[in-house]
């Protein structure tokens, strides 16, 4: 796991009383499906994609693998999986650690799952802000063997396959939400050295996908969530990165349900893409108010959001945070990622350890995390807390040619993301990351 701490999902888990029931909220507040009664036991809540052109929905669905999904005993997961870097950008300790694993793949379709998957982490990864971030990620793939090649419910529902990870179509008689037994998802997980968030790769070329936050996945899990996506339609890499803006970004869903109504709460909700206030000048996102948006819309104060129809308002007409027609960020949610990305991963990373005195002869040498874009990298150097000019950029130094002279005296190295994608003062302090050694 990463070294830093963050929370482990965007949306909260409420007990009901007298219940031993799970309800997901946005925010702190259950939506009115979920206040009228207690869910039944074994279920799971995810997030649907209908279709390429639909608005997604929250559907609760059994946890357990259906009796249509063909399973045999597999074999040990250790005996079958692989694990390889497609991507090693710096130390797991400092990177946000995104896991890939592909089923209904068998031991002779293991190369065409590492093509799958590295043609839609392609696509994922050319959304900005993933474009210009991707140098902060470690990414692995797991090469989960099935017995059988495809999926359950590919191309209806009576098709069952003995897959590794248990992908079926047709969850809970939704023809395109893509399920899978989460507890194979957290076994093959635990191969790679270390799971941030984990992408299932079905192999199928029918629509479907699910996203599954921290709070329905199996206890002790150390990622903050999973998406499945198919591997073959062009449209499934939208919910891979859709479900990366609520376990990464923090952010809310800014779609609505028809009846659903005013929201109903007088807290104002703690996803930095709604707010209670209809006046843009007081919005939590007023530093980028008039700006013209990635999403061709211009940022306002837009009713609906959150689930609720009214009384909530979310930053643009449209995202992909709102509908998967939309393939950009708008940019509060932009702001909220990069805020992300800082929390689970480092830009400054150095062999030397900080934890032992250094001599004034030892060079020092730091690794910048290898962003582009919209990032904006500045490396500085300090003695004492007094930062050296002439040092800036350097990527090696000594104590020596920082005019150090004597034992005790601290150096510092700070990098800082000047990137013009974040405008709010304490994100940019988040994008900030230091390393100090003291000299001998």
């Amino acid at each position: 796991m990463s070294h830093r701490a963050r929370p482990r999902t965007c949306r909260t888990v409420a007990a009901a009383a007298l219940t031993a029931a799970v309800a997901l909220v946005v925010g702190a507040h259950p939506g009115p499906a979920e206040a009228a009664g207690a869910a039944p036991a074994h279920t799971q809540r995810v997030e649907y994609f209908p279709g390429p052109g639909a608005e997604p929905r929250e559907v609760t669905v059994p946890a357990d693998t259906p009796a249509r999904t063909a399973r045999r005993t597999p074999a040990p997961v250790d005996a079958a999986a692989k694990v390889r870097s497609l991507q090693r950008t710096g130390p797991v300790a400092g990177r946000l650690d995104l896991v890939v694993m592909g089923d209904g793949y068998t031991a002779d379709e293991q190369g065409e799952f590492a093509t799958d998957a590295e043609e839609k982490l392609d696509e994922i990864f050319d959304i900005e802000p993933y474009r210009s971030y991707r140098g902060l990620f470690n990414i692995w793939l797991v090469g989960a063997v099935s017995h059988d090649s495809g999926v359950s419910g590919d191309p209806t529902a009576d098709v069952a396959k003995d897959t590794a990870l248990g992908a079926h179509f047709f969850c809970d008689d939704l023809e395109r939400l893509l399920c899978v037994d989460t507890d194979k998802v957290a076994d093959h997980a635990a191969l790679a050295p270390d799971a941030d968030i984990v992408f299932v790769i079905a192999n199928s070329a029918k629509y479907g996908g699910a996203g599954y936050s921290a709070v329905d996945l199996p206890a002790g899990s150390p990622f903050h969530g999973v998406a499945t996506m198919s591997s073959e339609n062009d449209r499934s890499y939208l919910i891979g990165a859709h479900e990366l803006g609520h376990s990464i970004g923090h952010l809310a869903d800014e779609y609505q349900y028809a009846g659903y109504g005013p929201y109903p709460y007088p807290d104002e909700p703690a996803e930095a893409n709604l707010t209670l206030g209809r006046d843009p000048a007081s919005s939590k996102w007023y530093r980028w108010l008039g700006a013209d948006d990635p999403t061709g819309s211009v940022v306002g104060t837009y009713e609906g959001g959150g689930y609720y129809e009214t009384g909530i308002y979310r930053p643009t007409e449209t995202s992909l945070m709102r509908s998967l027609t939309s393939t950009e960020f708008n940019v509060v949610g932009r702001e909220a990622m990069i805020a992300g990305f800082y929390a689970d991963a480092d830009a400054l990373t150095s062999s030397v350890p900080t934890s032992r005195p250094v001599r004034q002869g030892r060079r020092i040498t730091v690794r910048l995390a290898p962003l582009t874009g919209l990032a904006d990298l500045e490396l500085t150097w300090s003695v004492d807390g007094r930062r050296v000019p002439w040092a800036t950029g350097d990527l090696s130094v000594t104590p020596h040619q920082l005019g150090v002279h004597g034992r005790g005296h601290e150096i510092t190295a700070t990098v800082t993301d000047r990137t013009t994608a974040v405008r709010d003062p304490a994100v940019r302090a988040q994008t900030s990351d230091s390393l100090t050694w003291t000299v001998r």
